[in-house]
């Protein structure tokens, strides 16, 4: 399949505007720019585009719940790509950044806003110069500032650049943290697609939903939607790590692989030719599942009927020699660092489950410390203001779900057998 979002791989210096513009760069624009707001959402609402930041929600139909003639309104793009083992948006921001600049476009077009505001993370300083300049080199074509592509419509794009916290990853501690507050989430309702940023409607979209949306302008939503399942619609980056010869960011269309596709396939195997223990659908932040689930094709819905979440597709493999509580102590240390402390269950369970696992992996668990961390992960799971509650009860529950004999060996031998060598 050609590429629609990784066009680097197809296009060598697709980066170079002219080159871009030689091939169909910003033409979706000139098309887009002649239709009205509302054919530009019913276009995205028809193709089945699903955000790809991980919530899986349809794109068209977020824009549609912006509230009637309030202004001014903002796009605001979440590049806080912080999920372990995510890699795609720096690869789209890096090498193919125009295709992301005019979805910006179109999409800021689509909701009516003149501003749209691009928050990166702080450790991309490559991703920040590459998309300066693309937006430098769009606004002396006439693609961005005043009458785009001689019109009355105006945007300007700002990046600003986040400080590296997991937690702004999530809207509205974005939001908090661009308005130049504390990064925490905010309670809901009311939602941003009505009091966003600067308390005005806004739409937050991912880096990789936005960059589907010159395709789908430019082919038609239908023959976009043919791509993909009926539910599961569009190409899909897979960012493939972990245990494997050849971890990479991999496009396919969604539904068109399944696991074991990507880990043997493209993915080159299991390095040393060992066997798969378990897979991390989408990073740190959904339930683990075992080689049983290799053949579950890659789509949302399919992952969901598994156990897990597809989420952003950050695939992370673990061999058949990993210690799965080791893992889950590492995971669950990282959301433990990263809590922003506002919620009682995230700040107080993440600490007593980093605590138990601690204890467990060191040799001094007790059997009943096993059914402890289940109980203080489930009391997690719903009960916080995002969803880092969630993800950072899914590396206990799932591991304890698939490899609870593990746990116990670890109890009653006193030690880890696998990283001792017994």
């Amino acid at each position: 399949m050609k590429h629609l979002i990784l066009r680097d791989l197809d296009i060598p210096n697709i980066a170079d505007i002219s080159v871009y513009e030689k091939n169909g760069g910003y033409n979706a624009l000139r098309i887009a720019i002649k239709m009205t707001p509302d054919e530009i959402i019913q276009a995205v609402t028809k193709s089945g585009l699903k955000g790809r930041g991980g919530a899986g929600f349809s794109t068209g139909t977020k824009w549609s719940f912006l509230p009637k003639n309030i202004f001014p309104r903002y796009l605001v793009v979440n590049a806080d790509e912080s999920e372990p083992g995510t890699f795609k948006d720096r690869q789209i921001m890096e090498r193919n950044p125009h295709q992301f600049i005019e979805g910006i476009i179109i999409s800021a077009y689509a909701i009516q806003a003149n501003d749209a505001y691009i928050y990166l993370r702080g450790e991309f300083p490559s991703a920040a110069e590459c998309l300066e300049r693309a937006i430098a080199d769009a606004h002396a074509r006439g693609y961005l500032g005043e009458n785009i592509l001689d019109t009355d419509y105006r945007l300007l794009i700002t990046i600003h650049r986040g400080a590296g916290a997991y937690i702004c990853g999530e809207e509205t501690a974005l939001l908090e943290s661009l308005e130049g507050k504390l990064g925490q989430p905010r309670v809901k309702p009311p939602f941003p697609a009505s009091v966003g940023l600067y308390g005005k409607p806004t739409v937050i979209n991912n880096v990789e939903t936005l960059t589907n949306i010159p395709p789908i302008i430019a082919m038609g939503a239908e023959a976009y939607a043919k791509i993909g399942t009926p539910k599961s619609t569009g190409p899909k980056v897979f960012c493939l790590s972990g245990h494997v010869n050849r971890p990479g960011n991999y496009e396919a269309a969604l539904g068109s692989l399944t696991f074991r596709d990507l880990i043997f396939d493209l993915g080159g195997g299991v390095r040393g030719g060992k066997k798969v223990k378990a897979i991390l659908p989408a990073g740190a932040s959904a339930p683990m599942l075992t080689d049983a689930a290799l053949d579950v094709k890659l789509d949302y819905d399919s992952v969901a009927a598994a156990g897990s979440q597809l989420g952003s597709a950050s695939v992370i493999v673990l061999d058949e020699d990993t210690c799965v509580v080791w893992a889950a102590k590492k995971m669950t240390q990282f959301f433990k660092h990263e809590s922003c402390g506002k919620c009682t269950p995230c700040r107080e369970g993440t600490y007593w489950l980093a605590r138990i696992l601690e204890r467990i992996d060191d040799g001094a668990g007790q059997i009943a410390d096993v059914d402890l961390i289940a109980n203080v992960a489930e009391q997690m799971t719903g009960n916080t203001l995002c969803p880092l509650g969630d993800f950072a009860a899914a590396p206990a529950l799932g591991s304890i779900k698939h490899f609870r004999e593990e746990y116990e060996r670890h109890v009653r031998e006193k030690s880890c057998w696998m990283r001792n060598g017994k």
